[in-house]
């Protein structure tokens, strides 16, 4: 394996894009796929910043090491799993926290479904800044959506008894709280959409 096949292989298992990687390296998406392609060879400072930014040793990039390229491979397969159990955890979340709230009808008891959303998030963030992985835009709008159920419930339960004197401030919309259910869903129709044009940027 030559080191623009390397290179080609470093940049798929992180999951980025030629463009992507020109950006980090600030050159042009040409000139990587130059490397890529054998038809030129990367500078020594590009070089040093692959293997900081790849988390690989630069004898690595100018040689090969499979010992490395393994641990690539099982640092991408981990945080693929964190952002899976990630979005698992905001819906578990999300379930404990309307079953909590259907049997006491207290806000307070709602406090386990949160926590479990944040080890949730807290999961998102290790898979992300700890195994260097790039979530999909499914992940990503994923879990802000199972996370902004509750407090946009809540919210536009408040809003809901200021407006219309009905509704109440709980975890989900009560089947007949009509304004309840038209402001929440209202909310979150304007969280979705955009939280779509963010994630297409």
């Amino acid at each position: 394996m030559n080191i623009g096949e390397r290179i080609l292989n470093l940049r798929k298992a992180k999951g980025i894009s030629q463009e992507e990687l020109a950006e980090q390296l600030g050159v042009s998406r040409q000139a990587v796929s130059k490397w890529e392609s054998e038809q030129s060879l990367p500078e020594v400072d590009k070089i040093v910043f692959m293997s900081e930014y790849f988390q690989v040793s630069t004898d690595y990039i100018l040689r090969g090491t499979e010992s490395e390229v393994t641990s690539i491979n099982n640092n991408e397969t981990v945080g693929k799993i964190f952002f899976l159990g990630s979005v698992f955890l905001a819906v578990v979340g999300l379930l404990v926290g309307f079953a909590d709230w259907y049997e006491h009808q207290a806000l307070e008891k709602v406090a386990g479904a949160v926590i479990i959303q944040l080890v949730g998030v807290l999961a998102y963030f290790m898979a992300k800044y700890i195994f260097k992985e790039k979530a999909s835009r499914l992940i990503n709008l994923s879990l802000i959506m199972a996370i902004a159920i509750m407090p946009l419930s809540m919210f536009s339960g408040f809003v809901s008894q200021i407006l219309f004197h009905q509704g109440q401030i709980a975890p989900y919309p009560f089947i007949y709280d009509f304004y309840h259910w038209g402001l929440f869903i209202s909310f979150y129709l304007g969280i979705w959409f955009a939280t779509e044009r963010v994630l297409k940027r």
